[in-house]
């Protein structure tokens, strides 16, 4: 008699085995017909699920009891959706071969071998979706149904599928002992693809869809072997969602920072340099600069010293720190000495037996730093430390580098070489939740400055079940106390996600969610107890004894790479004021008006404003269109009548006319308080009064 615990607490028994959907149908119809899915011990499940054992269930439906959509649902939806483009692709491309196609946060995609003489083009979309809709259509389950890995093996074999052999293979390597098969309908009669699952319950739930874009991608992530076509789609349960979405997406193609890095002339990637590099042009470099100056002051403010470190350091250096060989996989290839190379490539030495030597540590290098950690704990060490000397805070634009796998590059997002405004805390234990609640405001403080006030803490804590993570768990239990505490203490929304720590210590991550609901991981704050006893510190205590103290790890800004990327994005490449490349852009109406633009440029520049001047040929309209191209944030125009006036007329980014004439020191002045507090428009504010709309 299985006892079914349900959310609320109530339990539920049944004489015998029972399904999910059954379970659903027990507390109420309403509950059944809106159900998709179920959560068995916090497991995503179809409602046919057979359930013969003592469990909790969680039914899951469209929407959650806040109203908002489901995740979990979406899961489902997603999954099932890429099921139905799957059957629709064949249809309309026979000899195309299915490799996978898991769901994603904003929809699925599915990795296809299509035939050389008939390659899948955008131009088939309308036709996929045609079938898709037709299948949608006939309201057909979802039927699962098991072999015995040998049977299914067998099966498979018959089909002549390598890529579904492989992940059937992937599969009993991971502890399958069946494989599972979906068929869209009556097995063995409608179409059905090899799938773990779950799914909705029929395909007649899907409500709305649409197949969105292709790109190339490779067998298992490896470019050397098989290229294949993913094919992205998305899927909600409502067409009014699905249109909301790809407005969305249609916002985010003109935010693009790649896009509008380029138009805005802000960074450069070229092949030459190499991909994952990225060329920080003048415009771009003073948006980095004025980030780097601005939190830098922020950070000697709170007793932080800057310290530079070099780009490399010795193999056994991150041996110790364990980040060598722990993240081999994403670190550049050791570099060895020339003379040693050739010795043991005369003496006959592979390149397995080389990658072996080094891993095993019987050969010395050097690394490409992937972390600024253990260069800072070696400053640290550099001279005995007293308890009276603690905290010390190190903070430093350290650039890292990591080997990304070329498909995985994208703009500034994912790179190969970054800066990361890093710093680290070195402090006693009954220091650590000062330390972490002063690093932690400092993270709110930027993005509150920055407008970037939508965001979410995560708790990233050790998963009991992994052998990642390094040292004692009583240690870890103190490290994830102190973290949970910090974290609870910001009065903002928290979230607790075991697997997300770091593989010395727990930390707390900054989600970010920007202007298009999309979140990005970026401050992070990691308290570590690890890497100091890998390291041997120490210092001296009050009672004249040697004691170990703790590591606090922070970044407010993350990779400033990535971070500017948001920026760009988040701003559409409007950048405030404070931070814009050109904050003021003076325009001559004529030649006439050439002398008294010199001195209206030269007073701005004089002030600090970063300002230019368009003197060419062109009519003051297009001068005007050009300066809005660029994003300025204040163009001034400028006559013979602002000459005799000794005023600007003054054009603000995002508004069609002038706000109107204003004498050149009071614009002068605006800007400066403008820029000097970082927030709103100062010189548009003095406009309003006189009823212009700021906009």
């Amino acid at each position: 008699m299985p006892r079914i615990t349900l959310p609320d607490g109530s339990v539920k028994e049944f004489e015998g085995s029972v399904t999910a959907l059954a379970v659903a149908e027990s507390i109420g119809s309403r509950l059944a017909k809106a159900a998709v899915g179920a959560k068995i011990d916090g497991e995503l499940a179809d409602l046919s699920t057979l359930i013969e054992r003592d469990c909790a269930i969680a039914i899951v439906t469209e929407k959650t009891r806040e109203g908002e959509a489901d995740p979990d649902a979406l899961y489902l939806l997603r999954h099932s959706t890429a099921h139905v483009m799957a059957e629709a692709i064949v249809r309309v491309v026979p000899g195309a071969q299915l490799v996978y196609g898991p769901p994603l946060e904003s929809g699925f995609y599915y990795d296809i071998a299509f035939p050389e003489d008939r390659p899948l083009k955008e131009g088939d979309f309308e036709a996929i979706e045609k079938e898709m809709a037709s299948i949608v259509k006939e309201d057909r389950a979802f039927t699962r149904y098991e072999m015995e890995y040998g049977e299914g093996i067998a099966k498979l074999n018959a089909e002549g599928s390598k890529y579904k052999l492989d992940n059937a293979h992937r599969a009993h390597e991971a502890g399958s002992l069946e494989l599972s098969w979906y068929a869209t309908g009556e097995p063995g009669k409608n179409w059905e693809d090899l799938c773990r699952g779950p799914h909705v319950p029929s395909t007649g739930r899907i409500g709305a869809f649409k197949v969105t874009s292709l790109a190339s991608s490779y067998w298992h992530g490896d470019e050397n072997s098989d290229r294949l076509t993913r094919v992205y789609g998305t899927a909600f349960f409502s067409k009014k969602d699905l249109d909301e979405h790809l407005n969305r997406l249609e916002e985010a193609r003109k935010r693009d920072h790649r896009v509008l890095g380029k138009q805005l002339q802000l960074f450069h990637i070229d092949d030459a340099v190499g991909q994952g590099l990225i060329l920080w042009t003048p415009r771009g470099s003073i948006v980095r600069k004025e980030l780097q100056d601005w939190i830098g002051g922020e950070l000697r403010k709170r007793g932080y010293t800057d310290v530079f470190c070099p780009h490399i350091g010795k193999l056994d250096l991150y041996r110790t720190s364990g980040h060598f060989p722990y993240y081999a996989d994403s670190q550049f290839t050791p570099v060895m000495d020339r003379e040693f190379i050739v010795r043991i490539s005369d003496e006959g030495c592979s390149c397995a037996e080389l990658s072996n030597m080094v891993s095993m540590g019987q050969v010395e290098g050097y690394l490409l730093k992937p972390m600024n950690c253990p260069h800072h704990i070696k400053l640290y060490d550099s001279q005995p430390r007293s308890y009276r000397d603690l905290p010390v805070r190190l903070s430093e634009f350290g650039t890292v580098y990591r080997w990304e796998q070329s498909g995985e590059l994208s703009g500034m997002t994912r790179v190969r070489c970054f800066t990361v405004d890093d710093a680290h805390l070195f402090c006693r234990e009954d220091q650590i939740k000062d330390e972490v609640q002063g690093c932690l405001e400092l993270v709110k403080i930027a993005f509150d400055t920055l407008g970037l006030s939508d965001f979410r803490v995560r708790v990233g804590l050790r998963d009991p079940d992994s052998a990642k993570y390094v040292g004692d768990p009583a240690v870890w239990d103190k490290a994830e106390t102190a973290c949970r505490e910090a974290a609870g203490a910001l009065g903002s929304k928290v979230s607790e996600e075991p697997g997300e720590a770091a593989f010395y210590g727990p930390k707390i991550d900054f989600i970010v969610k920007d202007v298009l609901g999309r979140e990005w991981q970026l401050g992070t704050v990691q308290v570590d107890y690890n890497l100091p006893e890998r390291f041997d510190l120490w210092y001296t205590g009050a009672d004249n004894e040697k004691h170990r103290p703790v590591m606090i790890h922070r970044a407010p800004f993350g990779s400033l790479e990535r971070f500017v990327a948001v920026l760009i994005e988040h701003f559409a490449g409007a950048f405030p004021t404070w931070l814009a490349p050109e904050q003021v852009r003076v325009l001559p109406i004529s030649e006439k008006s050439a002398d008294y633009a010199k001195k209206v440029l030269d007073d701005l520049t004089e002030a600090g404003v970063r300002a230019t001047i368009d003197d060419g040929n062109e009519r003051v309209q297009a001068k005007i269109r050009h300066g809005a191209e660029m994003k300025v944030p204040y163009l001034l125009v400028v006559g013979p009548r602002d000459a005799e006036a000794g005023a600007v007329s003054v054009r603000a980014f995002g508004i069609d006319k002038d706000l109107g004439a204003m004498p050149l020191g009071e614009f002068v002045e605006g800007i400066r308080e403008e820029i000097a507090s970082k927030g709103a428009s100062s010189v548009r504010g003095r406009f309003e009064p006189v009823g212009v709309s700021a906009g």
